[in-house]
């Protein structure tokens, strides 16, 4: 039988072999058991870890447990030998390679980084890592890395991680309530009517027949639908490119786009639906004009998280944060729509 430790020893699968006890820690206080057992045993699967759990292996103080039972401070937990498929195992004994991302404001509760295109915010779909496992190899002093929020692998910009249980809690809460005001920037195909400054249309998600997800505007007695929130400003416009002159006669309109809801692939599929696609967008967008879009040196979609105006989880103080527009949409706009933070 193992000896006893506490969760800042930060057990991972490679020690689960053997029957394993640990002492909760202030800071994991209040989660529920399922939800703290998947944060711990990294890439165990979530099937087996609800298995010891009903079958009584994962003990509390002795005794038995619920997957939806909250932990509290200096509970002792008894964890059983956990056995990994190779997969699994592979996958541990190779993890995230370490990567810290550029920082734009940072304390002891959380912090705000700048999340270039292309990467995903977490592993899964696919996907063996992303942004938060490359974090926390980065970081293995950090007591707590979790996303607070997520972003589409294909958009760039503010990305919040939480440091503190509390400071999760307190920014997911204003979040799920609409407190925080989360504005992107976005260009989109043609015109954008400047009097057209709310799309409050409902959201549906579904899958192709190949798995990958999407989302589709639907009706609002739609009983599966969403409802979902953008407000629309227009920043500026810009003319096409000769080269997309036939293509796209009406040119580009530079928007920015507060979200009042947080629906997965919300502000693509509002503006592609309005007739104005984002430009690059390779799921909701106008693919031959993307395709010319990349000979002429736009190669990926122009929408990015630009503002974020929150009150700090711990001090109650305003925050506002900003990051920039990234070399390679920056450079492809003229000077005069270079927006100011």
């Amino acid at each position: 039988m193992s000896s006893g430790f506490s969760l800042n020893a930060k057990p991972s699968v490679q020690t689960a072999a053997a029957v394993q006890f640990l002492t909760v820690d202030e800071e994991s206080a209040g989660q529920r058991l399922d939800n703290f057992l998947i944060r711990l045993l990294k890439g165990v699967p979530k099937t087996h870890i609800y298995r010891i759990i009903r079958s009584g292996e994962v003990r509390r103080n002795k005794g038995r447990v619920g997957a939806d039972d909250r932990v509290a401070a200096g509970d002792v937990l008894r964890i059983p030998p956990i056995r990994l498929s190779e997969r699994v195992e592979e996958k541990a004994a190779n993890p995230a390679p370490a990567r810290e991302f550029p920082v734009i404001y940072e304390d002891d509760a959380f912090m705000a980084i700048d999340k270039p295109a292309g990467v995903a915010v977490h592993g899964g779909s696919g996907v063996s890592f992303g942004v938060i496992e490359q974090m926390r190899q980065a970081r293995p002093a950090a007591r707590l890395l979790e996303l607070v929020h997520r972003l589409d692998r294909e958009t760039s910009g503010l990305l919040l991680i939480a440091k503190k249980k509390s400071a999760l809690k307190g920014l997911q809460d204003q979040f799920r309530e609409r407190e925080t005001g989360k504005t992107y920037l976005a260009l989109v195909k043609g015109v954008w009517p400047v009097r057209l400054k709310v799309l409050d249309q409902p959201l549906h998600k579904y899958l192709l027949p190949d798995g990958e997800r999407r989302v589709k505007v639907v009706s609002p007695d739609d009983p599966e639908g969403m409802r979902s929130v953008s407000l629309i400003k227009v920043a500026g416009r810009m003319p096409a490119p000769a080269a997309l002159a036939t293509a796209c006669p009406d040119g580009f309109s530079l928007l920015e786009v507060t979200i009042k809801t947080g629906r997965t692939h919300q502000i693509r599929v509002h503006l592609a639906h309005a007739g104005h696609p984002i430009a690059g967008d390779d799921k909701y967008g106008d693919f031959e004009i993307n395709r010319q879009l990349s000979r002429v040196g736009l190669k990926r979609m122009f929408l990015h998280a630009w503002r974020l105006r929150l009150t700090h989880p711990i001090s109650g103080e305003s925050v506002e944060l900003y990051s920039e527009l990234p070399p390679e949409l920056k450079n492809w706009l003229p000077d005069t729509l270079h927006p100011a933070s």
